[in-house]
Formats: structure tokens, sequence, C-alpha cells
């Protein structure tokens, strides 16, 4: 089983949905709400969780209604939440909505994530004895660098999901070992990747593409009726991180195919599958 260190965000996810998106200026009338645990670090986190590794988390929320919730979706997963700290002030939130088509806006509001300023003794021995530490920008950039930093210097593997998509110092990507990224980021940050080993570019329902020493591995999608599109892509970065031991082909099956399960399921966190769902749906090997 592998052991995985999230430093990350954690967020309320505000999920709204409607027939259609409203245009700049417009007001359209929703089919539903609901509030759903999220954040890309706590969604990846029990992605990983779910998908088979053992996963500590490092991150914040505040002192407001939404902290408690936000704990006890990391814990009921199984993850780790010693190193989740209470800061004050509000937790981070996300304003999403879903159309018909399943396609998503999202407006995130960090709250408690950009306390994230600094990694205690205790969170750096989370980075350490971990096989893989996962990390997005949804937290301060230079916390991301001295958990990056820490993982190198003990052997551990960095996999970073460079979103929301930035422009990061060349220091940043020198310290990365696997870069997950979809079409529009890799079109973005593709110079930037240079330096990075092993670049994962996920393609929504046509798949991904792992490209690397072992040469260029492509992974078809997997097909399935989408309702919503939330949380994909990080449902895709925790299986991956939580099966990348057994080699790039065999990561991105799991990623493949967990991330597409996610989208068959409104919200974040709630459309996560577990490791057995993930394997009766793995396609057969070649």
């Amino acid at each position: 089983m592998a052991r995985i260190a999230v430093v990350g965000s954690i967020n309320m996810d505000l999920v709204t949905t409607t027939a259609r998106r409203p245009e700049p200026g417009e007001t359209v009338l929703g089919t539903g709400f609901e509030t759903v645990p999220g954040g890309k670090g706590s969604n990846q986190a029990i992605a990983a969780r779910r998908a088979g590794a053992e996963v500590e988390f490092v991150g914040a929320v505040g002192d407001d209604l939404f902290a408690g919730e936000l704990r006890r979706a990391l814990g009921d997963a199984g993850v780790g939440t010693k190193r989740l700290r209470e800061v004050p002030g509000p937790s981070g939130v996300a304003a999403i909505v879903v159309d018909s088509a399943g396609e998503n806006s999202i407006i995130v509001v960090g709250g408690a994530n950009a306390a994230l300023t600094e990694l205690s003794r205790d969170d750096l021995a989370a980075v350490a004895e971990a096989d893989v530490l996962l990390c997005q920008l949804e937290i301060p950039a230079p916390t991301v660098l001295a958990a990056a930093r820490h993982a190198r210097a003990a052997g551990t593997t960095v996999l970073l999901n460079p979103s929301p998509a930035q422009h990061l110092p060349p220091e940043y990507w020198a310290e990365i070992d696997i870069a997950v990224v979809n079409e529009g980021e890799y079109a973005e940050l593709n110079s930037a990747l240079a330096p990075v080993p092993h670049v994962v570019v996920t393609r929504g329902a046509a798949g991904a593409v792992y490209r690397g020493p072992e040469g260029e591995v492509t992974h078809p999608g997997v097909p399935v009726h989408a309702i919503d599109t939330t949380g994909a892509g990080d449902t895709f970065t925790g299986a991956l991180a939580a099966h990348w031991h057994e080699g790039p082909a065999t990561a991105l099956a799991w990623a493949c195919t967990a991330g597409a399960l996610a989208t068959t399921k409104l919200g974040a966190s709630s459309s996560i599958p577990d490791r057995a769902e993930i394997a009766a749906a793995l396609p057969p090997r070649s």
C-alpha cells in the first residue's frame, strides 16, 4: 500500500445545478443546490485513499460552521487528519455551477487555505515518511516549494497538479518528479514543464497521455454517462498517485477509470469511487 502525504486545500463546495450556465449579467433559475466537502487537496486525498493508499492530509480549516464537516469528510474517508490545523476566520469555499451537460464553472475563495504559509516539524515528518507527496496550487506557492524540497531531500516522490495554472519560477519545477495537467494547462505551461521527468496530460473523455523516460503511454477514455465533471480531475490525480508505484501504464489505467466513474455522480468528494468500483470497471489488459 502506497503512503501519500497531501499538502493542499480543503473547501466547502456550494454546488448549484441549472439547465445552462448564465451569460454575463444574466440571471437563470437553478434546479438544485447542495453543499459538498471539496477542495483540490481534500478531493485528491480522498481519491487516493479510496483507490487503496494510506493518506495523511496537511492543511487548514477556519473556525466557522463548515470546519467540522470538512474535517469529518476526511476522517470518514479514512484520511489522516492529525496535521489538519484550525485557524481564525472562514474555511475555503468554492461556488460551483453545473449545467445539464455536466460542465461546470467554479470560483474558489481560499479562506483558511491562504493561512497555510509554513509547515511544522510534524508536517514535514509526514512528508518525509510518505512514498509520494501530492500538492496543488490552491495554497500559497512557497508552501508547496518548501514541502517539495523537503520531500526530495527525504527521497519522497513529488507529484504536482499545478492547478489553478500559474507561472512558477524555474526552481519550483526543478523539485517536481511528476506533473499532472489538463490539455489547457499543458498548452500554457509546456516549456516550463521541460525539467519535469514525468508528465501526465489529461484529455477529458478522451483519456490521458503519459510522457517520460519510459516513453509515451496513451490510455483511452472509459465510456460512461457523465452528469457532472466536478472533481473528475482530482479523482484521476489521487488514483494515479495511489498506483504510481505500479508503473505509469497501470497507474494511468486506474486514474482514467476512477476519473470517468467520478463523472457519473453529482459533486466532488461525493462522486469519488472506491477501489472495488474502480477495479471492476478497469479495461481488460491487452
